[in-house]
């Protein structure tokens, strides 16, 4: 199987290492540098319809890259589009749930399938409107958040309560349901406390599983980029 290594600490590199007939599929642009021993090809991953799903439904590229092992044992260094740490899970008896523009790369074991959610989920969550990637197969997958990830281990014993915008990944039998960060009160007073605390809507995860999440959520992400841009402050 493909070595998967993150190596550096802030904005990390995911280095791979492919031997001879192995190979990987990324997002696209991900590829940083890559040894001749290897090719890279832009191909639509799933076919036509999976990745036409994964385009208009999730935002992710509509053709990927793949990179093959073809000359021999190769490295290469590939870099997120989330300037933050990422994560590599295996994947096989446990698949996973990835949110919008989490996703780095998978070994060709791993297949990514567009899933619907509910409709809370849809409207209320971020973790991908009406559809969201599941990772199955086997293999490696890596993902990634903005600014730094921690994994945190679930247990039936041990519920969580994860505001949504910083939710990277979650295991797919984990259940998770939509709620108001306050439960005190009738509704408006949660929607009010809610809103008046900073956090909003939250992600309650409940069975036995790992999610993983980042430090910064999506909304610091874009006030970052806002800033980079001509005219930013």
């Amino acid at each position: 199987m493909a070595e998967f290594t993150v190596t550096g600490d802030v904005d990390p590199f995911l280095h791979v290492n492919l031997k001879r007939g192995e190979k990987i599929y990324c997002e696209s642009n991900a590829m940083v540098m890559m040894e001749k021993t290897l090719e890279l090809k832009g191909k639509m991953t799933g076919g036509l319809g999976n990745a036409l799903m994964r385009r208009f439904a999730n935002g992710e590229s509509f053709f990927q890259q793949h990179i093959e092992a073809v000359g021999g044992d190769g490295d290469c260094l590939l870099s997120p589009v989330l300037p933050g740490a990422i994560q590599v899970l295996d994947v096989g008896a446990t698949s996973y749930k990835i949110t919008d523009g989490a996703f780095v790369a998978a070994e060709s074991g791993v297949t990514l399938t567009v899933r619907t959610q509910g409709v809370g989920a849809a409207l209320f969550g971020q973790t991908g409107g009406f559809f969201i990637c599941e990772a199955t197969g086997v293999g490696k997958l890596a993902v990634s958040g903005f600014g730094s990830s921690f994994v945190i281990d679930v247990e039936p014993s041990k519920e969580i309560t994860v505001d949504n915008a910083h939710v990277v990944a979650w295991d797919s039998n984990l259940s998770h349901d939509i709620s108001t960060a306050t439960q005190s009160g009738g509704l408006l007073g949660q929607l009010v406390n809610s809103v008046t605390s900073g956090e909003g809507v939250v992600l309650k995860f409940s069975g036995r599983g790992k999610v993983v999440i980042c430090s910064r959520s999506r909304d610091n992400f874009a006030g970052w980029l806002a800033k980079l841009l001509p005219g930013g402050r």
